[in-house]
Protein backbone atom coordinates (compact mmCIF):
# COMPACT_ATOMS: atom_id res chain seq x y z
CA UNK A 1 0.00 0.00 0.00
CA UNK A 2 1.56 3.27 -1.14
CA UNK A 3 1.73 6.56 0.78
CA UNK A 4 -1.07 8.15 -1.28
CA UNK A 5 -3.39 5.22 -0.57
CA UNK A 6 -2.63 5.48 3.13
CA UNK A 7 -3.35 9.22 3.11
CA UNK A 8 -6.66 8.62 1.34
CA UNK A 9 -7.57 5.92 3.86
CA UNK A 10 -6.91 8.39 6.66
CA UNK A 11 -8.98 11.08 4.93
CA UNK A 12 -11.84 8.65 4.63
CA UNK A 13 -11.64 7.89 8.35
CA UNK A 14 -11.55 11.60 9.21
CA UNK A 15 -14.49 12.24 6.92
CA UNK A 16 -16.48 9.57 8.71
CA UNK A 17 -15.59 11.28 12.00
CA UNK A 18 -17.43 14.38 10.76
CA UNK A 19 -20.60 12.61 9.71
CA UNK A 20 -23.24 12.68 12.39
CA UNK A 21 -24.81 9.40 11.28
CA UNK A 22 -21.55 7.53 10.78
CA UNK A 23 -20.57 4.33 12.55
CA UNK A 24 -17.07 2.99 13.11
CA UNK A 25 -15.56 -0.15 11.60
CA UNK A 26 -13.47 -1.41 14.44
CA UNK A 27 -11.34 -4.31 15.59
CA UNK A 28 -13.25 -7.60 15.75
CA UNK A 29 -15.11 -7.80 19.02
CA UNK A 30 -15.44 -4.03 19.44
CA UNK A 31 -18.51 -2.06 18.47
CA UNK A 32 -20.82 -5.08 18.25
CA UNK A 33 -24.21 -4.43 16.67
CA UNK A 34 -27.08 -3.62 18.95
CA UNK A 35 -29.98 -6.07 19.38
CA UNK A 36 -31.63 -4.91 16.14
CA UNK A 37 -28.52 -5.84 14.17
CA UNK A 38 -26.80 -2.54 13.43
CA UNK A 39 -23.98 -0.60 15.03
CA UNK A 40 -24.74 2.57 16.95
CA UNK A 41 -24.65 5.87 15.13
CA UNK A 42 -22.50 8.67 16.46
CA UNK A 43 -25.62 10.56 17.56
CA UNK A 44 -26.68 7.53 19.58
CA UNK A 45 -23.25 7.26 21.13
CA UNK A 46 -23.33 10.93 22.11
CA UNK A 47 -26.49 10.26 24.10
CA UNK A 48 -25.39 6.90 25.52
CA UNK A 49 -24.99 6.34 29.25
CA UNK A 50 -23.52 2.83 29.34
CA UNK A 51 -19.88 3.91 29.05
CA UNK A 52 -17.36 5.56 31.33
CA UNK A 53 -18.49 9.08 30.42
CA UNK A 54 -21.90 10.75 30.45
CA UNK A 55 -23.60 12.77 27.71
CA UNK A 56 -22.31 16.32 27.85
CA UNK A 57 -19.09 15.34 29.62
CA UNK A 58 -16.13 17.51 28.72
CA UNK A 59 -14.20 14.67 27.11
CA UNK A 60 -17.12 14.05 24.74
CA UNK A 61 -17.42 17.73 23.91
CA UNK A 62 -13.71 18.10 23.18
CA UNK A 63 -13.72 14.98 21.01
CA UNK A 64 -16.84 15.94 19.07
CA UNK A 65 -15.14 18.34 16.67
CA UNK A 66 -12.60 17.85 13.86
CA UNK A 67 -10.61 20.75 15.32
CA UNK A 68 -9.18 18.62 18.12
CA UNK A 69 -7.56 15.84 16.05
CA UNK A 70 -6.81 17.85 12.92
CA UNK A 71 -5.26 20.91 14.54
CA UNK A 72 -3.90 19.14 17.63
CA UNK A 73 -2.80 15.79 16.23
CA UNK A 74 0.41 17.01 14.60
CA UNK A 75 1.46 18.81 17.78
CA UNK A 76 0.86 15.68 19.86
CA UNK A 77 3.03 13.58 17.53
CA UNK A 78 5.88 16.12 17.51
CA UNK A 79 5.74 16.36 21.29
CA UNK A 80 5.87 12.58 21.58
CA UNK A 81 8.91 12.07 19.38
CA UNK A 82 10.74 14.96 21.06
CA UNK A 83 11.51 12.29 23.65
CA UNK A 84 14.46 10.39 22.11
CA UNK A 85 13.31 6.98 23.29
CA UNK A 86 9.80 7.49 21.89
CA UNK A 87 11.32 8.55 18.57
CA UNK A 88 13.53 5.44 18.59
CA UNK A 89 10.49 3.24 19.14
CA UNK A 90 8.56 4.87 16.29
CA UNK A 91 11.48 4.57 13.86
CA UNK A 92 12.39 1.01 14.76
CA UNK A 93 8.90 -0.45 15.09
CA UNK A 94 6.97 1.11 12.22
CA UNK A 95 7.34 2.08 8.60
CA UNK A 96 6.67 5.62 9.75
CA UNK A 97 6.90 7.15 6.26
CA UNK A 98 3.73 5.23 5.45
CA UNK A 99 2.34 4.34 8.85
CA UNK A 100 2.50 7.53 10.90
CA UNK A 101 -0.95 8.86 9.99
CA UNK A 102 -2.48 5.39 10.28
CA UNK A 103 -0.95 5.26 13.77
CA UNK A 104 -2.69 8.54 14.61
CA UNK A 105 -6.01 7.22 13.30
CA UNK A 106 -5.65 4.06 15.41
CA UNK A 107 -5.03 6.23 18.48
CA UNK A 108 -8.05 8.39 17.63
CA UNK A 109 -10.19 5.29 17.20
CA UNK A 110 -9.18 3.97 20.61
CA UNK A 111 -9.84 7.38 22.19
CA UNK A 112 -13.21 7.52 20.43
CA UNK A 113 -14.32 4.14 21.75
CA UNK A 114 -13.23 4.99 25.28
CA UNK A 115 -15.06 8.33 25.21
CA UNK A 116 -18.24 7.25 23.42
CA UNK A 117 -18.35 3.48 23.67
CA UNK A 118 -19.68 1.09 26.25
CA UNK A 119 -17.45 0.11 29.13
CA UNK A 120 -16.75 -3.21 27.40
CA UNK A 121 -15.75 -1.41 24.19
CA UNK A 122 -13.53 0.99 26.12
CA UNK A 123 -11.80 -1.77 28.02
CA UNK A 124 -11.15 -3.81 24.91
CA UNK A 125 -9.84 -0.75 23.05
CA UNK A 126 -7.45 -0.17 25.93
CA UNK A 127 -6.40 -3.84 25.90
CA UNK A 128 -5.53 -3.63 22.20
CA UNK A 129 -3.36 -0.57 22.78
CA UNK A 130 -1.62 -2.32 25.69
CA UNK A 131 -0.98 -5.38 23.53
CA UNK A 132 0.62 -3.26 20.80
CA UNK A 133 2.81 -1.44 23.32
CA UNK A 134 4.02 -4.74 24.79
CA UNK A 135 5.89 -5.46 21.55
CA UNK A 136 7.56 -2.05 21.24
CA UNK A 137 10.93 -2.50 22.90
CA UNK A 138 14.56 -2.52 21.88
CA UNK A 139 17.80 -0.57 22.20
CA UNK A 140 18.86 2.68 20.60
CA UNK A 141 21.15 2.33 17.58
CA UNK A 142 22.89 5.67 18.07
CA UNK A 143 23.34 8.33 20.71
CA UNK A 144 20.11 10.32 21.03
CA UNK A 145 20.20 13.34 23.32
CA UNK A 146 21.54 12.24 26.68
CA UNK A 147 20.89 8.56 25.86
CA UNK A 148 23.96 6.68 24.54
CA UNK A 149 23.76 4.06 21.82
CA UNK A 150 22.55 0.79 23.26
CA UNK A 151 20.10 2.35 25.72
CA UNK A 152 17.16 -0.02 26.25
CA UNK A 153 13.63 1.32 25.82
CA UNK A 154 10.11 -0.06 26.13
CA UNK A 155 6.72 1.45 25.37
CA UNK A 156 5.55 0.00 28.69
CA UNK A 157 7.99 2.09 30.73
CA UNK A 158 5.75 4.16 33.04
CA UNK A 159 7.67 7.39 32.41
CA UNK A 160 7.34 7.03 28.63
CA UNK A 161 3.67 6.10 28.91
CA UNK A 162 3.09 9.20 31.01
CA UNK A 163 4.84 11.43 28.48
CA UNK A 164 2.77 10.09 25.57
CA UNK A 165 -0.38 10.60 27.63
CA UNK A 166 0.76 14.12 28.52
CA UNK A 167 1.13 15.02 24.84
CA UNK A 168 -2.48 13.99 24.16
CA UNK A 169 -3.78 16.06 27.07
CA UNK A 170 -1.68 19.11 26.24
CA UNK A 171 -2.38 19.10 22.50
CA UNK A 172 -6.11 18.41 22.75
CA UNK A 173 -6.71 21.03 25.45
CA UNK A 174 -4.63 23.60 23.57
CA UNK A 175 -6.27 22.97 20.20
CA UNK A 176 -9.83 22.91 21.52
CA UNK A 177 -9.46 26.06 23.58
CA UNK A 178 -7.59 28.02 20.95
CA UNK A 179 -9.69 27.05 17.94
CA UNK A 180 -13.07 25.84 19.23
CA UNK A 181 -14.21 27.06 22.64
CA UNK A 182 -12.71 28.14 25.95
CA UNK A 183 -13.26 25.92 28.96
CA UNK A 184 -13.79 27.14 32.49
CA UNK A 185 -11.19 26.09 35.09
CA UNK A 186 -13.57 23.44 36.54
CA UNK A 187 -14.17 22.11 33.01
CA UNK A 188 -10.44 21.93 32.37
CA UNK A 189 -9.96 19.99 35.60
CA UNK A 190 -12.83 17.67 34.71
CA UNK A 191 -11.31 17.00 31.29
CA UNK A 192 -7.95 16.27 32.87
CA UNK A 193 -9.45 13.78 35.32
CA UNK A 194 -11.39 12.09 32.51
CA UNK A 195 -8.23 11.80 30.43
CA UNK A 196 -6.46 10.29 33.45
CA UNK A 197 -8.97 7.44 33.25
CA UNK A 198 -8.11 7.06 29.56
CA UNK A 199 -4.43 6.83 30.49
CA UNK A 200 -5.15 4.07 33.01
CA UNK A 201 -7.12 2.11 30.40
CA UNK A 202 -4.10 2.43 28.10
CA UNK A 203 -1.97 0.93 30.87
CA UNK A 204 -0.33 3.98 32.43
CA UNK A 205 0.09 3.27 36.16
CA UNK A 206 -2.06 5.55 38.31
CA UNK A 207 0.92 6.16 40.58
CA UNK A 208 2.79 8.17 37.94
CA UNK A 209 -0.14 10.29 36.73
CA UNK A 210 -0.20 13.79 38.28
CA UNK A 211 -3.21 14.05 40.56
CA UNK A 212 -4.49 17.45 39.40
CA UNK A 213 -4.30 19.64 36.31
CA UNK A 214 -2.07 22.04 38.22
CA UNK A 215 0.38 19.25 39.03
CA UNK A 216 0.19 18.08 35.42
CA UNK A 217 1.09 21.52 34.10
CA UNK A 218 4.08 21.67 36.42
CA UNK A 219 5.17 18.22 35.23
CA UNK A 220 4.79 19.22 31.58
CA UNK A 221 6.69 22.49 32.06
CA UNK A 222 9.52 20.70 33.85
CA UNK A 223 9.79 18.06 31.12
CA UNK A 224 10.02 20.70 28.39
CA UNK A 225 12.49 22.91 30.25
CA UNK A 226 14.65 20.44 32.15
CA UNK A 227 13.68 16.89 31.20
CA UNK A 228 14.97 14.35 28.70
CA UNK A 229 13.38 15.96 25.64
CA UNK A 230 15.71 16.55 22.72
CA UNK A 231 14.78 16.98 19.07
CA UNK A 232 17.03 14.36 17.47
CA UNK A 233 17.54 13.51 13.77
CA UNK A 234 14.90 10.74 13.96
CA UNK A 235 12.43 13.25 15.45
CA UNK A 236 13.14 15.73 12.65
CA UNK A 237 12.64 13.01 10.05
CA UNK A 238 9.29 12.11 11.58
CA UNK A 239 8.36 15.81 11.72
CA UNK A 240 9.03 16.12 7.99
CA UNK A 241 6.49 13.36 7.36
CA UNK A 242 3.94 15.21 9.48
CA UNK A 243 4.52 18.68 8.04
CA UNK A 244 5.78 18.16 4.50
CA UNK A 245 3.97 15.09 3.21
CA UNK A 246 2.18 15.68 -0.07
CA UNK A 247 -1.56 15.50 0.49
CA UNK A 248 -4.27 14.50 -1.99
CA UNK A 249 -5.58 17.51 -3.91
CA UNK A 250 -8.88 17.98 -2.01
CA UNK A 251 -7.03 18.06 1.29
CA UNK A 252 -4.47 20.69 0.34
CA UNK A 253 -6.96 23.46 1.12
CA UNK A 254 -6.75 22.44 4.79
CA UNK A 255 -2.99 21.83 4.95
CA UNK A 256 -2.06 25.42 5.95
CA UNK A 257 -4.28 25.22 9.04
CA UNK A 258 -2.72 21.91 10.06
CA UNK A 259 0.85 23.13 9.60
CA UNK A 260 0.32 26.51 11.26
CA UNK A 261 -1.51 24.99 14.22
CA UNK A 262 1.15 22.31 14.71
CA UNK A 263 3.82 24.99 15.03
CA UNK A 264 1.69 27.38 17.07
CA UNK A 265 0.76 24.85 19.75
CA UNK A 266 4.29 23.62 20.36
CA UNK A 267 6.25 25.11 23.29
CA UNK A 268 8.60 27.79 21.96
CA UNK A 269 11.70 25.80 22.91
CA UNK A 270 10.60 22.75 20.90
CA UNK A 271 9.29 24.82 17.99
CA UNK A 272 12.76 26.32 17.62
CA UNK A 273 14.43 22.93 18.04
CA UNK A 274 12.35 21.58 15.16
CA UNK A 275 13.36 24.59 13.08
CA UNK A 276 9.81 25.83 12.63
CA UNK A 277 9.60 29.53 11.87
CA UNK A 278 7.09 31.67 13.71
CA UNK A 279 6.49 35.38 13.56
CA UNK A 280 3.80 38.07 13.39
CA UNK A 281 2.66 37.03 9.91
CA UNK A 282 2.19 33.43 11.03
CA UNK A 283 0.23 34.65 14.04
CA UNK A 284 -2.04 36.69 11.77
CA UNK A 285 -2.50 33.85 9.30
CA UNK A 286 -3.37 31.23 11.91
CA UNK A 287 -6.95 32.38 12.78
CA UNK A 288 -7.81 32.66 9.09
CA UNK A 289 -6.44 29.19 8.38
CA UNK A 290 -8.24 27.75 11.41
CA UNK A 291 -11.55 29.24 10.24
CA UNK A 292 -11.00 27.54 6.88
CA UNK A 293 -11.12 24.23 8.73
CA UNK A 294 -14.48 25.07 10.30
CA UNK A 295 -15.89 26.22 6.96
CA UNK A 296 -14.25 23.76 4.62
CA UNK A 297 -13.63 20.55 6.50
CA UNK A 298 -16.91 18.80 5.82
CA UNK A 299 -17.18 19.50 2.05
CA UNK A 300 -13.46 18.94 1.43
CA UNK A 301 -13.39 15.65 3.29
CA UNK A 302 -16.57 14.62 1.48
CA UNK A 303 -14.74 15.11 -1.83
CA UNK A 304 -11.74 13.18 -0.55
CA UNK A 305 -13.96 10.34 0.62
CA UNK A 306 -15.25 9.77 -2.90
CA UNK A 307 -11.94 8.19 -3.80
CA UNK A 308 -13.27 5.19 -1.94
CA UNK A 309 -13.16 3.71 1.52
CA UNK A 310 -10.23 1.64 2.76
CA UNK A 311 -10.41 -2.00 1.78
CA UNK A 312 -10.01 -3.11 5.35
CA UNK A 313 -10.38 -1.58 8.78
CA UNK A 314 -7.38 0.16 10.28
CA UNK A 315 -6.72 -2.00 13.31
CA UNK A 316 -4.04 -1.74 15.96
Amino acid sequence: MGPLRVQLDVLHELFRWLRRERTWTVHPGIGRPDPVGRARTHAERLASRDGYFAPGSVIRRVGNTPVTPFLGGGTALLLQVAHPLVAAGVVQHSDFHRDLWRRLVRTLRALYLIAYGTKAEAEQAGAIVRAVHAHVQGVTREALGRFPAGTPYSATTPELMLWVHATLVQASLSAYQRFAQKLTPPEEESYYQQMALVARLFGTPATVIPRTLSEFREYFRAEVEHGDLCVTPPAREIASVILDARLPAPMRLLAPAHRLATAALLPVKLRRAYGLRWGPLHELALPVAARSLHIGAIPVLRIASRVGPPRRALVA
